[in-house]
């Protein structure tokens, strides 16, 4: 698979997109490492500057995959994850540690706002983080590690969802580079998500924390767990989400 290609520009957009993406990931650091209810104040700052930028500077329908054409040819994308989802629920039933909310109509009502962050989350690695480091980069393979590497980056310091944003963060943007699809991604993206909810214990990965809610991470009584308990906190792209991290 083709790591892609650098995207030649001129310095002066070259600039451009260095300032777009220190200002966006550095609000979005720091609304996961400051206490509530600050927090609120750069998730919103950074889901503004982030829609704003890109509006400013739209790369294209098909630069950002937001098309149809694509879909068919990636969608075993959705595939193997449905495939990777079962293996790691198999696993987990056998050693205790499947933690089920009810039946799929139950699953579907407590996810599904995270479905959305999924699409977010995709969003933010690919249209906003990848196109940009493949103007700033000379190789598309060093473009894709560092889009990568900021995706896990932000993912610290919980060891679960870390090595796993890394090596997702990695194969996303290379099927992103070959099928120029978002969609089959995104939801790629929520089944993995998911899944970890459903299969690694809240005090293994702290409920998928991320930033200060990781390290202020209570486990839940056990006699007094609320649906709130077991809802999937949104990783480090979802800013919508930062207000609910508890810290």
């Amino acid at each position: 698979m083709s790591w892609g290609t650098a995207i030649p520009v001129a310095e002066g957009r070259r600039r451009r997109d260095l300032v777009e993406l220190a200002i966006g990931y550095g609000l979005i650091l720091l609304a996961l490492w400051i206490p509530r209810p600050w927090q609120i104040i750069p998730s919103v700052a950074a889901l503004a500057w982030v829609l704003l930028v890109i509006f400013l500077s739209f790369d294209g329908w098909r630069a950002m995959g937001l098309r149809v054409a694509g879909f068919l040819r990636s969608v075993w994308v959705v595939g193997v994850a449905l495939l990777l989802a079962g293996v790691a629920v198999t696993i987990a039933v056998r050693v205790h540690t499947l933690h089920l909310p009810g039946g799929p109509a139950m699953i579907a009502k407590r996810y599904w706002a995270y479905s959305i962050w999924a699409f977010l989350q995709q969003f933010l690695l690919l249209d906003f983080f990848l196109l940009r480091f493949l103007r700033l980069l000379p190789r598309g393979r060093t473009a894709v590690l560092a889009a990568a590497g900021l995706f896990a980056f932000s993912h610290l310091p919980n060891p679960v969802l870390t090595p796993l944003t890394l090596v997702w963060g990695l194969a996303a943007c290379l099927l992103f580079l070959h099928y120029r699809n978002i969609y089959t991604l995104a939801v790629t993206h929520a089944i993995l998500g998911i899944c970890v909810s459903l299969t690694v214990p809240g005090p293994v990965d702290h409920n998928m924390r991320v930033g200060l809610g990781y390290l202020t991470y209570r486990p839940p009584h056990r006699h007094h767990r609320s649906q709130k308990d077991h809802t999937v906190s949104t990783v480090a792209w979802v800013m919508a989400e930062a207000p609910t991290w508890r810290c």
